[in-house]
C-alpha cells in the first residue's frame, strides 16, 4: 500500500454567496410555517372582531389589539428565519424581536417627549431619533451573535424592525379603541389593518437596510460605524421623515390647489375649514401616492444592496 501514498482529501467545496439560503434550511424543503402562522392568525383575529361586534365585550379588545398588532411582524419574521437565518437560532431571533422592539420603543418614547417640539423640522426629528434607536437596540441584542454579512444584518435588523413595529402598532391600536362614545371597535380595525399591511414597508424595511449595512461593515466581531454605516442611518432617517410627513404634505397640495378664497380666508384666521368631498379624496390619493413612493425608495434601495452584494460575492 506504500506505493499508492495517503489518500489525498477530497477538494473543499466554494463556498456559497452571503445572501444564498442557509445550508440549514435547503430550497427544496423549505417549511411554511410563516403562512400557517398568518392564517390562524388571521383567523382568529376575524373571529375575535365578529365576537366583540356581536357581543360588545370589552375584555376581548386586548386580544384585538395583540393580535392585530403582531400578526404581520410576526410572521414577517418567522418568514425571513426560516428562509434566510436559519443557522441564527430561533432564540436569537425571538431576543431581538421581543427585547429589541421594547427597548426601541421606549427609548424612542423618552428621546422624543424630551427632545422635539412642534415645528417644521420635527418629522425629521422623529426619524432621526426612532432609526437611532433601534439602530442602538440591533447593536445591544445582536453584539454577541457571531455573524457578519449582508444576509444576516438584513434578517436581524427587520427583526429588530419588526419588533419595534409591532409595540408601537399596539399602542396606536389601544389610542383608537378609546372613544367618548364607548368601544370604537371601526377604529380599532382600521388601524390595525392599515399599519399591519404598511410595516412590511415601513420600520421592517428602514431597520433591514440598516442592520444589513451595519453587519457587512462589521469586521472581527466589532461593529465599525463608517461612511456607509452613517451615510445609510441619515438615509433611512430621511425615508422615515418622509414617510411621516406624507400626510402634512398632502393637506398642503390640497390647500395649495383647491382651497376658495372663503377657505383660505378663515384658515388664515386661525381655523380650520370644513374640507369639501373633492378635497378628502385629493387628500387620500396625495397621502396614498407618497407612501407608495416612499415605499418604493425604500425596496428599490434594499435591492440594489443585494444585487451589489451578489456581484461582489465571487471576488471574496
Amino acid at each position: 500500500m506504500s506505493g499508492y501514498g495517503s489518500p489525498t482529501p477530497p477538494p473543499t467545496p466554494p463556498s456559497s454567496p452571503q445572501w444564498s439560503a442557509p445550508a440549514a434550511a435547503p430550497p427544496v424543503q423549505q417549511s411554511r410555517h410563516w403562512l400557517k402562522l398568518f392564517l390562524i392568525g388571521l383567523a382568529l383575529w376575524a373571529a375575535t372582531v365578529i365576537v366583540t361586534f356581536f357581543t360588545d365585550n370589552s375584555n376581548l379588545v386586548p386580544t384585538i389589539v395583540l393580535l392585530g398588532s403582531f400578526l404581520v411582524p410576526g410572521t414577517f419574521v418567522v418568514w425571513a428565519y426560516e428562509r434566510y437565518a436559519a443557522d441564527v437560532g430561533p432564540e436569537r431571533i425571538a431576543a431581538c424581536f421581543g427585547i429589541g422592539g421594547i427597548i426601541g420603543v421606549l427609548g424612542a418614547s423618552v428621546l422624543e417627549t424630551y427632545l422635539l417640539s412642534p415645528s417644521i423640522w420635527m418629522y425629521l426629528g422623529v426619524g432621526l431619533i426612532e432609526e437611532a434607536v433601534k439602530l442602538a437596540a440591533l447593536i445591544m441584542v445582536a453584539r454577541r451573535i457571531p455573524v457578519a454579512g449582508l444576509r444576516h444584518g438584513l434578517v436581524l435588523g427587520a427583526t429588530v424592525g419588526a419588533g419595534f413595529a409591532a409595540f408601537e402598532s399596539a399602542g396606536y391600536a389601544f389610542n383608537a379603541v378609546l372613544s367618548i362614545h364607548g368601544l370604537a371597535l371601526k377604529d380599532l380595525v382600521e388601524t390595525e389593518i392599515l399599519r399591519g399591511v404598511l410595516a412590511p414597508v415601513g420600520h421592517i424595511l428602514w431597520t433591514a437596510i440598516m442592520g444589513g449595512v451595519l453587519f457587512r461593515e462589521r469586521r472581527d466581531g466589532r461593529f465599525r460605524f463608517n461612511a456607509p454605516v452613517i451615510l445609510t442611518y441619515l438615509g433611512v432617517s430621511l425615508l422615515h421623515a418622509l414617510w411621516d410627513s406624507t400626510s402634512g404634505i398632502a393637506v398642503w397640495l390640497v390647500a395649495r390647489t383647491t382651497t376658495s378664497d372663503f377657505q383660505r380666508a378663515i384658515f388664515e384666521l386661525g381655523y380650520m375649514p370644513d374640507p369639501t368631498s373633492e378635497q378628502v379624496h385629493l387628500y387620500t390619493l396625495y397621502d396614498t401616492l407618497g407612501l407608495i413612493v416612499v415605499s418604493l425608495g425604500g425596496l428599490i434601495w434594499l435591492r440594489a444592496l443585494i444585487s451589489r452584494n451578489r456581484a461582489a460575492a465571487p471576488a471574496d
